[in-house]
């Protein structure tokens, strides 16, 4: 049962094969066995959980309620759930209980939907291995030893091992798309502005944006019919029609034009891997499309603008939290400066201070045009640089990450090649174009993700494309051994 899809768990319920709150109870009793090896959720909501389902049942009965009603799901635990511990994956936000929903999970609630609880995320999102939570680092499902990736990792971990169907996840700089890399499941980061942020605790608010995460592309489209839409509380949402992601999922890829960039094939890309996106490109040439070599020049640029734009925008954001208007309050302090200056030192982590400095250098005085300034001009031609290509072909191909899911710890002592890991998904988010990952085969036992990524508010088109890949594949429907023994 929670190998299924959302579409034959939705058919079975409506057939009354099972009902939402016995569906529920499995994923809770899978949730208690298994998680403890993962870590994967921060707060599980039981009863809020069961009382979803019950309410989930009573529309199914009388024949109401959509394909997501009943459905049991988890979120990233950085959405605002109206009277649910929601943490960041912080001590800042250690006691933190929203008086208010966030657009994405007041969507996904209203469509049915049944909250399992809220999954474990390197604090703050900021992170590429989900090694930075004060809730202590997740397990990758395929091997204990390895991470998930980050920052969206818990949600990526429960799914492939089965402790959710699906989940929400947010992407600054890939952190919907390497976490779903490396864990074998399928996710996609929509267009800047495609889904609301409004009550998304901000990282970077230029670059963060909410997005589905689940097994195969069908069950993200499913998601993505709640989530997706323009929302007057967010000023940054796109005022655009959503598209019936469903609806397109079959129209053939006879035609396809793929562009392959020469930069996302060189030097620092695993040879396995690259073996394997290969391979996946040839199995869309079968399906009918073409492939044709493209260049994006300033891909080896999107580190240093995005470890600037980024840690600049999440000064800014976080120092809200200081202990007199949010956040965590140090004991006893002994005048006001020490009341900040403790406050923000305990509740931070040491990947947040780190990044809240970076940032607040860059933005001082005398320094915000030699990097900040300069940072946004490299992130304009960036852009233009996927405006251009996206001119020549329908989507663009390569991989998600240059690795594997690498080793616990193996690069915590080392942050530049922790932050390569990004290399190939942070300038999708300075150019705020949709990206999917894809699972495309496994090197060393551990899988791999094809990146796939489009034009502007093409989301379907992603989706039809990576849902025909999952018609002549079964690479997203492998399970873990662990997920196997509950």
């Amino acid at each position: 049962m929670f190998e299924q899809s959302i579409s034959t768990l939705a058919q079975q319920l409506r057939n009354k094969d099972i009902s939402s709150v016995e569906l529920t109870r499995l994923f809770l009793a899978r949730i208690a066995k298994l998680d403890p090896q993962l870590n994967s959720y921060i707060t599980v909501s039981e009863q809020r959980a069961l009382e979803q389902a019950a309410a989930a049942d009573t529309l199914l009965q009388n024949g109401n309620g959509t394909s997501l009603t009943g459905i049991p799901i988890a979120h990233k635990d950085l959405f605002c759930t109206e009277g649910t511990l929601t943490t960041c994956g912080s001590k800042m936000l250690n006691n933190f209980i929203p008086p208010y929903e966030s657009t994405v999970t007041s969507r996904i609630q209203q469509a049915g939907a049944v909250m399992l609880g809220k999954t474990n995320m390197d604090e703050f999102a900021m992170g590429s291995s989900n090694e930075n939570s004060f809730y202590g680092a997740v397990k990758n499902p395929w091997n204990l030893d390895m991470v998930p990736g980050g920052s969206s990792g818990g949600s990526a971990a429960a799914i492939a091992a089965g402790l959710a169907v699906a989940a929400t996840g947010t992407d600054t700089g890939g952190s919907i798309r390497q976490p779903a890399s490396f864990c074998g499941i399928t996710g996609l980061k929509p267009t800047y502005g495609r889904v609301s942020r409004f009550g998304m605790i901000a990282y970077a608010s230029s670059l963060d944006q909410g997005g589905p995460m689940a097994k195969s592309a069908e069950d993200c489209a499913h998601l993505m019919q709640a989530m997706a839409g323009f929302d007057e509380k967010d000023s940054t949402s796109a005022d655009t029609p959503s598209e019936d992601y469903l609806a397109n999922l079959n129209t053939p890829l006879t035609g396809l034009k793929i562009g392959l960039p020469k930069e996302y094939f060189g030097e620092g890309l695993d040879s396995q891997v690259a073996d394997i996106i290969m391979a996946a490109v040839k199995e869309f040439e079968k399906l009918g499309a073409t492939v044709k070599e493209i260049s994006l020049p300033n891909l080896q640029l999107s580190i240093p603008s995005y470890y600037v734009i980024a840690p600049s925008e999440a000064s800014s954001n976080l120092s809200r939290f200081d202990g007199v208007r949010f956040g965590h309050r140090c004991d006893d302090p002994k005048d006001l400066l020490d009341m900040y200056m403790r406050s923000r030192a305990e509740g931070f982590g040491t990947e947040v201070q780190k990044r809240i400095m970076v940032g607040t250098y860059a933005l001082s005085e005398g320094y915000y045009d030699a990097y900040y300034l300069k940072a946004q001009k490299i992130r304009r031609l960036i852009k233009e640089d996927f405006v251009k290509a996206l001119d020549e072909v329908d989507v663009i191909m390569g991989p998600v990450a240059p690795t594997t899911a690498f080793g616990l710890g193996s690069k915590t002592s080392d942050p530049v090649a922790m932050y390569l890991e990004d290399i190939y998904t942070l300038s999708v988010n300075l150019a705020g174009i949709p990206a999917m990952s894809v699972p495309a085969g496994f090197a060393n036992g551990m899988p791999v993700g094809l990146q796939v990524m489009g034009n502007y508010f093409a989301e379907a088109k992603l989706l039809n494309v990576a849902h025909q890949y999952q018609q002549h594949t079964d690479w997203h429907i492998q399970t873990p051994t662990m997920a196997k023994g509950a």
